[in-house]
C-alpha cells in the first residue's frame, strides 16, 4: 500500500492532512492482516526520529521512506518528491529480495508513485482517491484550478484514472462522478465503502452515556459534536452559525485540530465569540480515535456540514455509537444518513436551516430515541470484516487476470 503524503499512524484531526483516509489505510491492512495477508505500507518521512520500519500486526509493516525533509509538509508541496519516495520504495523491494503482487495506492500523489511502481514490477494497480480535485474544487466554485499545484493534481489524477487496473470508490454517487469525469468504463470502478471498527465504537449503555457527559463535564445542556480536520471544506463556519442562529442554548463541542496555539482553532474561537458562543463552543482539539467514543456517545447528534466528503467516516462512527447525525448531502453522505431514519439531511446550504433542523430534533425527544435507536444497525454493513472480504475478492480477481495476460502472451 503507498500512503505518501501522510503515515496512517498520524495524530487523527490534529493537521489538515490527518482524517479518515489515514483510518482507512491502517484499518484496511489490518482487517487484510487478519486474514492471513502479508501488507507493507508505505509512506514519507516526515519526522528523523520515525524508525525505518515498524511492524503493526504480525502481518502489516510500515515503511517510511525518506522523501524530500524530514519534516511535516502539505500535500500541495510534496509533488517534487514523488519521483525520490518511488525510488526509494524500489529500493527498499530490492533489498527485502521478495515481490508484491499487487499495488494499492491512496490520494493523487501515492497514485503517481504507484503507476512507475506497477510498470517496474509487472503487476495490477489498485488505486482510491479519497478526494478528486475537481470535485473539491467545484464546491467552491466553478472548479476551476486555483494555481499551478492544483493544475498539476488535476493532470495527474486523470492520467492515474486512465492508467490504472482499478478505482476503489466508496459510494454510488463517488463512481458516477468519476464515470462522467473521467469516460471511464463501470468495470474500472468498484464501490467498496470504508470501514468502522464495531467493536470500539458502540452505543454503550445508559449509564456510560451518562459517564461520557460528565467525564467530559458538558452538564446538561444538549450537546452537538463536529469530529473532524479543521479545513474550509468541512464548512466549520457554517456550522457556527447555525449554533448561533438555534433557537436551543446548545452547545458546541468541535473535535479536531492543535488547540495549543494551532492558529486555526484561535480563528474559529475568535469567530465563536463574536457570534456570541464564547461559553457554548468548545475546543478541545483533536483526540486519538479510541477516545472519541466518549464524545459519541456524550452528544445528542453529530453535524456535518461539509461542502465535500468523498465517504463520511464521523458519521458512521457517531451512528454506530448510537448517535444520530445532522448532515449536509454531499458526496457520500446521503448513502450513509437517511433521512427521519437514522438522522437529518439539510437541503439547503444556510445557517437557519441547518439551525430549524437542529432544533427540532432536539425539542423532539421520541424522534432523538427512534433515530438514535435505527443508527446502530444502519451501519453494520460497514463492518470491516466485510469490508476486507470484499477488497481481498478485487485483489484475487486482479490477480488472476493478471496471470492469465501473463499466460496468453507467452503463445
Amino acid at each position: 500500500m503507498l500512503s505518501m503524503h501522510t503515515s496512517p499512524l498520524a495524530p487523527l484531526g490534529r493537521t489538515r492532512h490527518a482524517g479518515g483516509m489515514n483510518v482507512y489505510v491502517r484499518e484496511l491492512a489490518r482487517e487484510l492482516g487478519r486474514g492471513g495477508m502479508y501488507a507493507d505500507i508505505f509512506t514519507r518521512r516526515s519526522d528523523p526520529a520515525t524508525p525505518f520500519v515498524q511492524w503493526l500486526t504480525e502481518h502489516v509493516r510500515l515503511i517510511t521512506i525518506t522523501a524530500g525533509p524530514a519534516t511535516p509538509l502539505p500535500p500541495t508541496e510534496l509533488f517534487p518528491y514523488v519521483e525520490d519516495f518511488t525510488r526509494g520504495v524500489l529500493r527498499f523491494a530490492e533489498r527485502a529480495r521478495h515481490g508484491y503482487d499487487l499495488i494499492h495506492s491512496h490520494y493523487w500523489l501515492s497514485g503517481v508513485a504507484g503507476l512507475t511502481l506497477a510498470r517496474e514490477w509487472d503487476v495490477p494497480h489498485v488505486t482510491m482517491f479519497h478526494t478528486v480535485e475537481r470535485l473539491k474544487g467545484a464546491q467552491f466554485g466553478d472548479g476551476a484550478p486555483c494555481g499551478p499545484a492544483a493544475a498539476v493534481r488535476i493532470d495527474h489524477e486523470a492520467r492515474i484514472a486512465a492508467s490504472c487496473d482499478a478505482i476503489v470508490v466508496s459510494t454510488e454517487h463517488e463512481r458516477g462522478q468519476l464515470r462522467r469525469l473521467y469516460a471511464l468504463p463501470p468495470s474500472r470502478l468498484r464501490i467498496i465503502p470504508c470501514g468502522v471498527d464495531l467493536c470500539t465504537f458502540t452505543p454503550g449503555t445508559r449509564a456510560e452515556r451518562r459517564e461520557a457527559r460528565r467525564t467530559l463535564d458538558l452538564g446538561d445542556a444538549p450537546t452537538l459534536l463536529f469530529v473532524g480536520r479543521l479545513d474550509p471544506i468541512k464548512g466549520i463556519e457554517l456550522l457556527l452559525e447555525s449554533v448561533a442562529a438555534l433557537r436551543t442554548p446548545a452547545q458546541l463541542v468541535v473535535v479536531g485540530g492543535n488547540p495549543d496555539g494551532d492558529p486555526e482553532v484561535e480563528r474559529l474561537r475568535d469567530r465563536a465569540a463574536t457570534l456570541g458562543l464564547a461559553e457554548r463552543a468548545h475546543f478541545p482539539g483533536a483526540v486519538p480515535q479510541p477516545e472519541l467514543v466518549r464524545y459519541y456517545r456524550a452528544a445528542d447528534a453529530l453535524v456535518v456540514t461539509s461542502r465535500y466528503e468523498s465517504f463520511g467516516l464521523a458519521a458512521v462512527e457517531a451512528l454506530a455509537c448510537g448517535t444520530p447525525v445532522v448532515a449536509a448531502p454531499v458526496g457520500g453522505l446521503p448513502s450513509i444518513v437517511r433521512d427521519t431514519q437514522n438522522g437529518v439531511l439539510v437541503p439547503w446550504r444556510c445557517a437557519q436551516a441547518f439551525a430549524e433542523r437542529i432544533d427540532a430534533l432536539l425539542a423532539d425527544p421520541r424522534l432523538r430515541a427512534r433515530l438514535a435507536a435505527n443508527a446502530r444497525r444502519s451501519v453494520e454493513r460497514y463492518a470491516w470484516p466485510r469490508i476486507g472480504d470484499r477488497v481481498r475478492e478485487l485483489y484475487g480477481e486482479l490477480a488472476a487476470a493478471g496471470r492469465q495476460a501473463l499466460a496468453c502472451g507467452c503463445f
